[in-house]
């Protein structure tokens, strides 16, 4: 017999968005292993919407989903799309709570995301091997696509793709082994209640709250799995809801192929130091000698190191929350050159390895 998911609430903020949630909702109602006798809950914020967001939730009742509504408005320093995400995260944790699951699995995704049927039973099975999952991201032009933009996308995603090439030559994670993806957005997040409360919820900034809590995960010990099942199709719009997200790199991207703009990344030679950089801290870590790694430290930071420190995912992440603020910042240049070095750096590796 198949198995069934277990309770699973997922949580989505929403402002403006009277055209793409439904959709939504509707692939919600779609996901693998959900009746109507066995519903999926779903939280969303509908906050500081002008265009009958909230009345749009209300008039699709869908047989398979239990849905809380929470209509919000946010103002000043808190209008934005940390306190939403946070807001449905926390009252998904609590409806959690309330039925007696703790450890049941909270996801997170937006407002505009086409979801495949089975992305919360692929989550869930992740989860399975892991603390925290990242779904990937892939673009979606609404069958509206540049060809040009699309190879752009096609060259950026394959520089993203030789970072993560070093890191499995030089420091390859145990817990997320090739093929994976490099993706842990609020676009796709899933991990368990109880530990979401354990780090203190997702921090409620205007923007990067979705690798704010990532990094909280792994700072306790967590293992972040970049699932190749876990999926979504993210919007190409160029006007986003949020700031700081997705519509201002795609906006960026448009700029370049049209000549107006410069797309500069991190040089290989950064990645190669700073892959190797965590590799060292992990082996020291292991070796039982980590506290080669923090000389030059206060007190105050080597004992927020150390103190209760379960394993090498937490002293890695701990060291350099407070390491790489002293850092210059990152060398870049243009993309093909960084792609030819990418390609250069992982065949003289091959070689050394031969």
């Amino acid at each position: 017999m198949p198995v069934l998911p277990g309770p699973a609430v997922v949580c989505v903020p929403a402002r403006n968005e009277v055209e793409r949630l439904p959709r939504l909702l509707a692939a919600l109602g779609r996901q693998d292993g959900f009746s109507a006798t066995r519903r999926l809950r779903v939280v969303v914020v509908a906050n500081n919407c002008t265009d009958g967001t909230a009345a749009v939730v209300r008039d699709r009742p869908l047989a398979t989903i239990d849905l809380r509504l929470i209509e919000a408005t946010f103002s000043g320093a808190d209008a934005h799309v940390g306190t939403a995400r946070r807001r449905a995260l926390d009252v998904g944790a609590d409806w959690l709570e309330a039925e007696g699951a703790p450890d049941g699995v909270l996801l997170t995704t937006d407002a505009d995301a086409r979801l495949d049927p089975s992305w919360v039973a692929a989550n869930l099975a992740a989860l399975e091997q892991a603390e925290i999952v990242g779904g990937r991201l892939v673009i979606d032009d609404e069958g509206d696509a540049d060809p040009v933009l699309a190879a752009f996308h096609a060259r950026v995603e394959r520089y993203w793709a030789g970072v993560r090439r070093l890191e499995d030559t030089l420091d390859p994670p145990p817990h997320d082994p090739a093929p994976r993806h490099g993706d842990h957005t609020g676009g796709s997040l899933a991990l368990r209640a109880s530990l979401y409360r354990a780090v203190g919820g997702l921090p409620a900034i205007p923007r990067g709250e979705d690798n704010a809590l990532v990094a909280a995960v792994q700072r306790a010990g967590g293992r972040l799995r970049h699932c190749p099942a876990v999926s979504v199709r993210v919007s190409a719009r160029t006007a986003g809801r949020a700031e700081g997200g997705m519509a201002v790199e795609m906006l960026r991207r448009a700029r370049v192929v049209q000549g107006g703009e410069a797309y500069r990344l991190p040089t290989a030679a950064f990645w190669r130091d700073h892959v190797a950089r965590r590799a060292r801290l992990r082996r020291l870590w292991r070796e039982g000698r980590a506290a080669e790694a923090l000389t030059g430290l206060s007190h105050e930071d080597r004992a927020a190191i150390l103190t209760d420190c379960p394993n090498d995912i937490a002293f890695v992440e701990r060291t350099l929350a407070r390491l790489a603020p002293n850092d210059p910042p990152a060398p870049e240049c243009p993309l093909d050159r960084a792609l030819a070095d990418l390609d250069a750096l992982a065949a003289d590796l091959r070689q050394d390895a031969a």
